[in-house]
C-alpha cells in the first residue's frame, strides 16, 4: 500500500539533515543522496520541503536521473493537500572583507584587460624619455 504524505509533514523536512521533497505529486527523501549529487548539495536543499516539479524539470534531467527518484521514493502527497511553500528563513550573509585581495579580485577581468597594458605602455615611456635624457647628459 502507497504511504499518503501531507504537504506539512513534507515541509518539515527542510535541512540537510532531512531533505524531502515533492515531485509530480510523489514525495521523496533525498537525504542520502545529497553527497552524490553532482550538482550539489546545495541545490537539493535548497527545495527541501517544498514542491520541486518546477525546479527538476527545468534543470532538464536525464532519464537515468528520472529512473533514479525510484530508489528514493517515500510516498504520495495526500490529494487534498494544497501545497503551500513554508516560508524558509534566509540567513544574512557576512559582509565582504574590504582587504586589497578582495578589490582586485572584484573588478570585472574585462577592465584588468586594458589596465594592465595601458600601466605597461606608459611605465615603458616614461622608462624611454628617462633614457633619453640620461644620454643627452653625457
Amino acid at each position: 500500500m502507497t504511504r499518503l504524505i501531507t504537504a506539512q509533514e513534507v515541509a518539515e523536512h527542510n535541512t540537510e539533515e532531512s531533505v524531502w521533497f515533492i515531485i509530480k505529486g510523489k514525495v521523496y527523501d533525498a537525504t542520502k543522496f545529497l553527497d552524490e549529487h553532482p550538482g550539489g548539495a546545495e541545490v537539493m536543499i535548497e527545495q527541501a520541503g517544498l514542491d520541486a516539479t518546477i525546479a527538476f524539470n527545468d534543470v532538464g534531467h536525464s532519464a537515468d536521473a528520472m529512473e533514479m527518484l525510484n530508489d528514493y521514493y517515500i510516498g504520495d502527497l495526500k490529494k487534498e493537500e494544497s501545497f503551500v511553500a513554508p516560508a524558509k528563513t534566509i540567513q544574512p550573509t557576512k559582509p565582504a572583507a574590504t582587504s586589497q585581495k578582495k578589490l582586485f579580485l572584484a573588478i570585472p577581468p574585462r577592465v584588468w584587460d586594458i589596465v594592465i597594458p595601458t600601466s605597461i605602455g606608459v611605465c615603458l615611456f616614461f622608462a624611454y624619455k628617462r633614457l633619453i635624457q640620461f644620454q643627452q647628459i653625457k
